[in-house]
């Protein structure tokens, strides 16, 4: 009996030997055939935190605004918030001074240069009438404002650097960082001072509303308010991102701005001004049904759905109905993405549009403009009569407004008491669709219209606002 209870220990010690055996031969031939896959996370991320963390900074604004003495005791949220707007308070204390009032925010940075410049968010500096710059060590520093973009949040401020003053960062590739990547962010979230939190990269080209340009990295690295304008990391220490935005409904989901997008503006925003490219092109993206319309084999490109007049795309020849597949022998895989490349494209360069024209390819030579800076404008000074201001549709606005992507029009930012669109009824928020059966597409559309019909007794308007589409009429009013 002995005897048999060795035999079944050898046996049973000899099958276990065979199954690690087994199962690491399985385990080299997967990661054979999946190089890197299997490899852990790093056993600490110490080293790289004390490499780079020395290079951000703190950055604290201070805004002046203009307040009546008594206004800041009702806060945003208050309950009597809608009762005691200026005209309580003219009625009951007359035209009282406005007074200044000091408001605070926090965010973070990091340095790109030996000589103290500074790389961060706009929305940290924006309007900011002063801006302090803290290091590690706790000194402070005076900065100022270098150059700003809204449009891609990026911002460039200056200190006047000293011994103390922390080394430059390295700036990485975005365009190589891979969903599933491991990244560091390092901040300064709340106030806290700075603080380190890792994750991976989740996402590449999000779109998500923030601006026209909109190409963020998607990460699971905490990100928290005071994080803004703070650098994500990849594991070589590189900054390949600037953190930006949160979700905050939602769990580890945030947002970096690509470093390479900050680094093809790096130059401009030395300058202190930002110069985009202009095509001149109202565009849209292909969908199967408009693809098959077009007698296309698949839906890619980008569709021309109008032309501005006098624009470099109008000179050189494009048309309504035009498919744009290729930019400078790069595909146009959707409009948003033809839209980043022409901003990034210096004026006055020459250029190369592959196009699909009735069902035949063919290539046109495009001379770059320079973007008009108009983003709203007033009612020509002949047509103001109507009391009515607009604005181009921007995706800020669209998303606010529940709008479609895409969305032709101009919306209604301001409206005149007591003029024919105050009579009319007409609203802030609401899209201006049609004037006079002319249909708008953009500012330049509307003010074409206005200017014709500025001897007009009455304007017929198509006003879009929530799920409905309606027809308004303006009536001009007689001056006696």
């Amino acid at each position: 009996m002995k005897h048999n209870n060795q035999k079944t220990l050898r046996l049973a010690g000899f099958t276990f030997l065979i199954g690690i055996m087994t199962f690491f031969l399985i385990s080299q031939s997967a990661q054979a055939a999946l190089p890197g896959f299997g490899k852990q996370a790093p056993a600490s991320f110490a080293d790289l935190a004390d490499e780079v963390k020395h290079s951000v900074v703190n950055i604290s604004t201070t805004q002046v605004v203009k307040g009546r003495p008594l206004q800041p005791f009702i806060g945003p949220n208050d309950p009597f918030e809608g009762f005691f707007g200026d005209d309580f308070f003219q009625h009951f204390f007359g035209n009282m001074p406005q007074g200044e009032i000091k408001t605070h925010a926090l965010g973070s940075g990091f340095v790109i240069s030996k000589d103290g410049l500074i790389l961060t968010n706009n929305h940290v500096i924006e309007k900011a009438t002063e801006i302090k710059v803290k290091i590690e060590s706790g000194k402070e520093y005076d900065a100022k404002v270098v150059g700003r973009d809204p449009k891609t949040d990026l911002g460039l401020i200056k200190v006047k650097p000293d011994s103390d003053f922390p080394k430059p960062i390295r700036l990485g590739d975005s365009d190589t960082i891979r969903v599933g990547d491991w990244v560091m962010a390092v901040g300064n979230p709340f106030g806290l001072g700075q603080t380190v939190t890792t994750g991976i990269i989740s996402a590449k080209g999000r779109i998500i509303g923030a601006g026209p340009y909109d190409d963020f990295l998607q990460t699971d690295a905490a990100i928290n308010p005071g994080n803004s304008g703070g650098p994500l990391y990849n594991m070589k220490g590189e900054v390949i991102g600037i953190n930006t935005a949160i979700i905050a409904q939602g769990q580890n989901i945030g947002f970096a701005i690509p470093v390479n997008i900050a680094k093809e503006l790096l130059p401009q925003l030395k300058s202190g001004k930002i110069i985009r490219g202009w095509l001149g092109v109202m565009i849209q993206d292909i969908t199967p049904d408009l693809a098959k319309s077009f007698g296309l084999k698949k839906a890619k490109g980008v569709l021309v759905s109008d032309v501005t007049k006098d624009s470099p795309a109008e000179k050189a020849g494009l048309k309504r109905g035009d498919v744009i597949s290729r930019f400078n022998g790069k595909d146009t895989k959707n409009a948003h993405m033809l839209s980043r490349i022409v901003a990034t494209t210096q004026p006055n360069a020459h250029v190369t549009l592959d196009i699909i024209r009735g069902r035949k390819e063919q290539s046109i030579e495009v001379t770059i403009g320079t973007m008009p800076q108009k983003t709203q404008a007033q009612l020509p000074e002949k047509a103001s009569g109507w009391g009515l201001t607009v604005q181009d549709i921007t995706p800020d606005l669209a998303q606010q407004l529940g709008l479609n992507p895409g969305e032709k029009g101009v919306v209604i930012s301001g409206v005149e008491p007591g003029s024919p669109s105050g009579e009319a009824g007409l609203r802030t928020g609401g899209v201006v669709k049609e004037v006079n059966r002319k249909e708008i597409h953009n500012l330049n559309d509307y003010n074409q219209a206005i200017e014709k019909a500025q001897q007009d007794k009455s304007l017929l308007f198509v006003i879009k606002r929530g799920g409905s589409t309606h027809f308004v009429v303006l009536k001009s009013v007689s001056k006696g």
